[in-house]
């Protein structure tokens, strides 16, 4: 059975992740005051006392300016979809290049003359130096 708090940490990352993600799309957007919480928040993962301190406000202001905040990145999300548009692309990317590599590796099995060729596309298809056959795809029904 799970630990109910490592299901809380959990869901509450999940929760930061979709936030920071939605800060990357629309948090120019915000205003200066509500990305600076943001930044300090998402990015330098400072505690909403830390930021408080750090801004000489209440804690409580941090929390409602991150309220506000997450409001706002919603409401955008809702209206324009970008996130939820760029999550798709990466996804259909995935499986693109997941197809890739696997009928390369295939042909590579069954053509061992060009497997020369075969390394050095294969070495072509890299991202931050790992080979784009580790990139996970969320499922296997294509």
């Amino acid at each position: 059975m799970l630990d109910r708090r490592f299901v809380f940490l959990y869901n509450e990352s999940m929760k930061d992740l979709r936030y920071l993600q939605l800060w990357d799309a629309y948090g120019p957007l915000l205003t200066e005051h509500q990305r600076e919480i943001c930044e300090l928040y998402y990015i330098c993962d400072l505690s909403l006392t830390e930021i408080a301190e750090q801004k000489g406000v209440s804690k409580q202001s941090v929390s409602d300016a991150l309220s506000k905040s997450r409001a706002i990145l919603d409401e955008y999300e809702s209206k324009l979809h970008f996130n939820a548009i760029n999550q798709e692309s990466m996804l259909e990317i995935s499986h693109m290049l997941t197809r890739t590599m696997r009928a390369l590796e295939d042909f590579k099995a069954a053509h061992p003359d060009f497997s020369g060729d075969i390394d050095n596309i294969l070495s072509l298809m890299t991202i931050s130096g790992e080979r784009v056959s580790t990139v996970t795809v969320e499922s296997e029904a294509d």
